[in-house]
């Protein structure tokens, strides 16, 4: 949209079925809901209450939370106000393998074919989470990737039989497999576990405090946790947290690359669950769930899971007990998080680009390295996740909007020198 804006054509490759909606706003679940007030999911950067209003003409408030379902097709429609223009084409097909040539880039499609174009934008968003070691020989018992058919179907078979289930990450995703198994009338037991057994905190209304960037300490991840619960403690946490966005990109690139490190070890479970929150009514839908004993959060860590009589027997181990516990479940359900490591890229454009040395990990080996303009390779941009190790915060719609326009007028500046 934003290259359509510059008169400039482009291909939007897509071979998933959820062209310019993605994973998280192709759910058709009316109780998945968006986790960021509808007045700040404008997809332009230049009409920041651009979304609000479409939600507004719908009967909403711009305080409230949207069904994400709403969102994505307020993105197909602008998406489709993209291609009438002219200068959008969508095509659907899987992108396997990139090379640069002469002027640019010849890309490869699924069905044989490929296609030349002057720059290439890799915005392949969140990838499916990596496997976890403990479930290697579950077989069909396991759900590697939370959002494919596999998932639905268990979700189906679960609410008609009732058994119980294993959730192995207790953050964003685990929240949206509760919510499909409560919609579907799921009412068995669940068992939601995580290495802290934290959960995403909820919204709640509270008056912004702003904070200048110098005010702030940087360098020191330590030091910024300590600032941040003195903080929390005066003004409370959530206006706290919040007056760091305006600085997240700074205070991150601020911190060397061993900071950076710890923080990802250490702190950035607090961080995401306070962070990234929930809206109110799904919070009030888990807390349910736990209050009634059907959905038990649980720190603690799998230690052995093998498949006996078409079910799966689970041993963990919560946090500081002596002994493992056993339990069988019908499923267990992957819901650690998107992948975080590039060097194990199951997506066939990556592992190409990779392997042939045209673009590379980032120093912590989270995304892919890029500059200050987002530029991985020479007429080759990357977004969104991919370069989380250079801004971290940037899988939230504010964030990539503005990369969006960036990264577009970087291009334009590119083609049309």
């Amino acid at each position: 949209m934003q290259l359509a804006r510059r008169g400039i054509s482009s291909v939007l490759i897509d071979g998933s079925g959820r062209v310019g909606k993605g994973v998280a706003y192709s759910t058709t679940e009316p109780a998945h809901l968006l986790n960021v007030p509808a007045q700040g999911m404008s997809a332009l950067a230049d009409e920041p209450d651009h979304f609000a209003r479409a939600f507004e003409a719908a009967g909403g408030h711009r305080r409230g939370f949207a069904q994400r379902r709403f969102f994505g097709q307020y993105l197909g429609g602008l998406l489709g106000h993209a291609e009438a223009s002219g200068n959008v084409a969508s095509l659907n097909a899987t992108a396997t393998a990139a090379n640069q040539v002469a002027d640019g880039w010849r890309v490869s499609l699924d069905d044989g074919s490929s296609l030349e174009a002057s720059a290439l934008v890799l915005a392949t968003g969140n990838q499916e989470p990596d496997g976890l070691r403990a479930f290697a020989d579950a077989g069909s018992r396991f759900i590697r990737n939370p959002w494919g058919d596999e998932a639905r179907n268990a979700i189906a078979n679960l609410a008609s039989n009732g058994e119980a289930a294993l959730i192995v990450g207790t953050g964003l995703t685990m929240v949206d497999l509760v919510l499909s198994l409560d919609a579907a009338s799921y009412t068995g037991r669940i068992v939601a576990l995580s290495r802290r057994g934290l959960i995403p905190r909820t919204h709640a209304d509270f008056d912004p405090v702003p904070v200048a960037l110098e005010d702030v300490p940087q360098g020191d991840v330590r030091g910024l946790t300590r600032w941040l619960r003195e903080r929390g403690a005066r003004i409370g946490w959530r206006a706290a947290v919040d007056s760091l966005r305006p600085h997240s990109h700074a205070l991150w690139q601020r911190l060397d690359t061993t900071q950076q490190r710890r923080f990802l070890r250490h702190a950035r479970p607090w961080w995401d669950v306070h962070r990234h929150r929930i809206a109110p009514e799904v919070g009030s839908t888990v807390a349910q769930m736990v209050s009634s004993g059907q959905l038990e959060i649980v720190a603690g860590r799998i230690e052995t899971a093998t498949v006996t009589d078409s079910k799966l027997e689970v041993t963990y181990r919560r946090r500081r007990a002596s002994k493992p516990q056993r339990e069988t479940f019908a499923y267990a359900f992957n819901c650690t998080g998107p992948l975080h490591s590039m060097t194990h890229t199951r997506d066939p454009l990556l592992r190409s680009l990779l392997n042939a040395g045209a673009v590379k990990p980032d120093h912590l080996g989270i995304g892919l390295e890029v500059d200050g303009v987002c530029r991985a390779a020479k007429h080759l941009w990357a977004m969104g996740p991919l370069t989380k190790g250079r801004y971290w915060e940037i899988i939230a719609v504010p964030d990539i909007r503005e990369q969006a326009a960036r990264v577009a007028a970087d291009i334009e500046q590119e083609l049309c020198a």
